[in-house]
């Protein structure tokens, strides 16, 4: 059996490695890759991957919105998520939405390909080194719609283009935005967006 992936990676040069490596396998094939959010949950609805390996740090919205909707839309579909060691929020957070794998981003190459098969036969693979970080962080206090935003204002896009994007009236979207920074206790938006990043909310 030939083990269908998709891979969600914004970085060009480890998007291709990626792709590269797991193309050696005989068991394995890439049928798509997509380097965006919104571009990876539509790409996902169509191909419908066996396992689909996600980024967590992808643009426009985060790999942890992709996957929530992915597992609403296609159940059957096995994530394998990729995330540096310093965010241990969007781990526990992932850990929640039932993703069946988490990797930091350095593992080795034969883990990844081990970590591939071991979730298409049903098995959960999370990194031991995560999961410590995960335990000892915090929930996100913010919700999928509040990250989204706030993921969309952290590049900049200004409160009418993250509300016709997101299909939002401008007056919601800040709405939206007071709410989050209230709910981190930041002094604005600026301020809110690094106390997200550092606790890994974001």
């Amino acid at each position: 059996m030939v083990i269908r992936v998709m891979l969600a990676e914004d970085q060009r040069v480890l998007r291709e490695a990626l792709v590269a490596l797991l193309q050696l396998e005989r068991d394995i094939k890439v049928v798509g890759v997509a380097e965006r959010g919104e571009e990876a949950a539509q790409l996902a609805d169509s191909l419908k991957p066996d396992v689909l390996i996600l980024d967590i740090g992808l643009p426009d919205i985060s790999g942890l919105t992709v996957a929530a909707r992915v597992r609403a839309q296609l159940p059957a579909v096995r994530i394998l998520m990729l995330t540096s060691l310093d965010k241990p929020g969007v781990v526990r957070e992932a850990l929640t939405l039932g993703v069946n794998g988490f990797l930091p981003k350095g593992v080795a190459a034969a883990d990844l390909v081990e970590a591939v098969r071991d979730v298409h036969a049903g098995k959960r693979v999370v990194s031991p080194d995560l999961v410590s970080s995960a335990l000892a962080a915090g929930e996100n206090p913010l919700t999928p719609r509040e990250r989204s935003i706030l993921q969309l204002a952290a590049t900049g896009t200004p409160p009418r283009e993250i509300a016709t994007q997101l299909h939002l009236a401008e007056g919601t979207v800040r709405n939206y935005i007071t709410r989050i920074i209230a709910k981190l206790r930041a002094r604005n938006s600026t301020d809110a967006i690094q106390i997200a990043k550092h606790y890994g909310w974001l």
